[in-house]
C-alpha cells in the first residue's frame, strides 16, 4: 500500500486557522451570531499537533477507507455537527427532523454538536483516521476546504448513489460539482454559505453600497469601510471585482486583488479588517458597509431596519459546510439515508426555517413557505436565478499556494 507524508501546516496556515477560529467563521455557531459567544480558541498546542510530523499513515481513497458495514444489524448513527445547527422543538427537548427520521426509519441518531470549529475538531479525529480507525462516528459536518482536505488524504468514503436519489435529483446546481469533490463522490452539503456586501443606511445616508469598487473609492465612506480576515471572501470578493474568475484565477490576478486592497489600507479607506466582530460595528454605524456573511445579514436584518445588503453585478463567493461519512464508519447505509432524508423538500424546509442559511436543495419554496413565507421569498436562504447566477467558488489551492497566499494575506491586513 502506497505510503505518504502526512500534510503539514505552514506557518501562514496556522495563523489563518487562528484567524478563523477567533474571528472568523470558525468562531460562530452556526445559526446565529447574535446568540453565539464564539468558540474557544484553539491551543497552540492543538495547532502545532495538526502539523506535527508523524508516522506516515497508509495512504486510502475513498473507496478502500469503507469498513464492514453494520447497518442491517445495527440500527443506529453517530451524528457529530456544529452547534445551533439542526431544528430544535419549542421547549429545546428534541430535534423535529431526527424523531422524525428515526419514527421512518427506525434508526436512531445519536446527535452530539461536538464541532466549534473545522482545526479543532479535525485535531479530535485526524489521530484515528491516520491509523486506519473508526472514529466513532458515521457523519459529520465540515466547511469545504477541511473537506477537500479529509478527500485529498483518502479520509472519506465514498457514497453509494443508489442510496441518495432524493440528494442526486434535489441538490441545486451551483454546489454539484465542486473542483474538491468532483460529481459529489464523497460530500453533500448540509448548507451553503454566501459573502455579500452589507450596509447600514443610516451610516450611509440612504446610499447603497453594492461593490468592491465603491467601498474602495468612495469618499463618502472612507474609514467606515470593513473586509474580513477570511483570506478566500476578501480576496475572492476583490477578484470578482476586478473582472477576475476565483475558481481559475493565477498569482499575478491574486497579486493584483491584494495590491488593490493595500491601496485602501494605505489610504485609510478600509477602517479594519474584521472577523464576526463587523456584525456590532456595522449595527452601530462605526462600518458604515463591510463584506458580510448572509446568514448573519438575515439576524441582523431581524433587529435593525437600517441594515442592507447588496449582491455586486458581477458576482459574490459561496461556500459549503458538508456531510461527509469519515474513513472506517461503521455505519455508512446507515448515514447515507439520514443525508437522503435531509434532501426531501419537506425535511429540507424546516432544517433552513430553523437555521437561515442557504439551503441547498431544490424544490422547497412551498414548503418553506408553509412555515414562514417570508423567509421562502428571501433569495439569502433560497437563491432565486439572479442570485444563483451570480454564484462563484474560490478554487482549491496546492499546499504551496496557500502557504504563498495566506503570507501575503498576512502582511495585508497586519496579522
Amino acid at each position: 500500500m502506497e505510503q505518504f507524508e502526512p500534510e503539514r501546516l505552514s506557518a501562514a496556515q496556522v495563523a489563518a486557522m487562528r484567524r478563523s477560529l477567533t474571528g472568523g467563521r470558525g468562531a460562530l455557531t452556526r445559526r446565529s451570531l447574535l446568540r453565539a459567544s464564539g468558540a474557544g480558541a484553539l491551543t497552540l498546542g492543538g495547532l502545532a499537533s495538526l502539523s506535527a510530523c508523524g508516522i506516515p499513515p497508509a495512504r486510502r481513497d475513498g473507496a478502500t477507507a469503507a469498513s464492514d458495514d453494520h447497518s442491517d444489524k445495527e440500527k443506529v448513527i453517530n451524528f457529530s455537527n456544529w452547534t445551533e445547527y439542526m431544528d430544535l422543538s419549542e421547549d429545546e427537548k428534541v430535534h423535529p427532523t431526527l424523531e422524525e427520521f428515526t419514527k421512518r426509519t427506525g434508526i436512531q441518531v445519536n446527535y452530539t454538536e461536538d464541532i466549534n470549529d473545522n482545526v479543532e475538531f479535525f485535531g479530535k479525529i485526524r489521530p484515528q483516521l491516520a491509523a486506519g480507525q473508526d472514529t466513532g462516528r458515521d457523519l459529520i459536518v465540515v466547511t469545504d476546504w477541511l473537506a477537500a482536505r479529509i478527500i485529498r488524504l483518502g479520509w472519506a468514503q465514498q457514497l453509494d448513489p443508489s442510496h441518495l436519489p432524493h440528494a442526486f435529483a434535489n441538490l441545486i446546481p451551483q454546489y454539484r460539482s465542486p473542483d474538491w469533490d468532483p460529481g459529489r463522490a464523497h460530500s453533500y452539503p448540509w448548507t451553503g454559505i454566501n459573502t455579500v456586501i452589507a450596509y447600514n443606511t443610516k451610516a450611509t445616508g440612504g446610499k447603497k453600497v453594492d461593490s468592491v469598487t465603491q467601498m474602495l473609492d468612495d469618499p463618502t465612506l472612507k474609514g467606515r469601510v470593513g473586509f474580513l480576515t477570511e483570506m478566500r471572501d476578501t480576496v475572492g470578493m476583490t477578484l470578482l471585482d476586478q473582472g477576475r474568475d476565483p475558481a481559475t484565477f493565477t498569482t499575478p490576478d491574486y497579486d493584483a486583488a491584494i495590491a488593490r486592497l493595500q491601496k485602501g489600507v494605505d489610504t485609510k479607506q478600509i477602517r479594519r479588517f474584521t472577523g464576526n466582530d463587523y456584525t456590532s460595528d456595522l449595527d452601530k454605524g462605526d462600518l458604515a458597509a463591510c463584506l458580510a456573511w448572509a446568514g448573519d445579514v438575515i439576524q441582523l436584518q431581524a433587529g435593525n431596519p437600517d441594515i442592507q445588503y447588496a449582491i455586486p453585478a458581477v458576482g459574490y463567493i459561496t461556500s459549503s459546510d458538508n456531510l461527509l461519512v469519515p474513513a472506517r464508519a461503521r455505519h455508512k447505509a446507515n448515514a447515507e439515508k439520514l443525508i437522503d432524508f435531509y434532501y426531501e423538500p419537506p425535511i429540507a424546509a424546516q432544517l433552513a426555517a430553523f437555521i437561515s442559511y442557504v439551503c441547498p436543495v431544490a424544490g422547497v419554496k412551498d414548503d418553506l413557505a408553509k412555515i414562514d413565507p417570508a423567509l421562502a421569498d428571501n433569495p439569502l436562504i433560497i437563491p432565486d436565478e439572479e442570485m444563483t447566477a451570480r454564484a462563484h467558488a474560490f478554487r482549491m489551492l496546492t499546499s504551496e499556494e496557500e502557504t504563498e497566499y495566506e503570507e501575503k494575506f498576512a502582511k495585508l491586513i497586519g496579522a
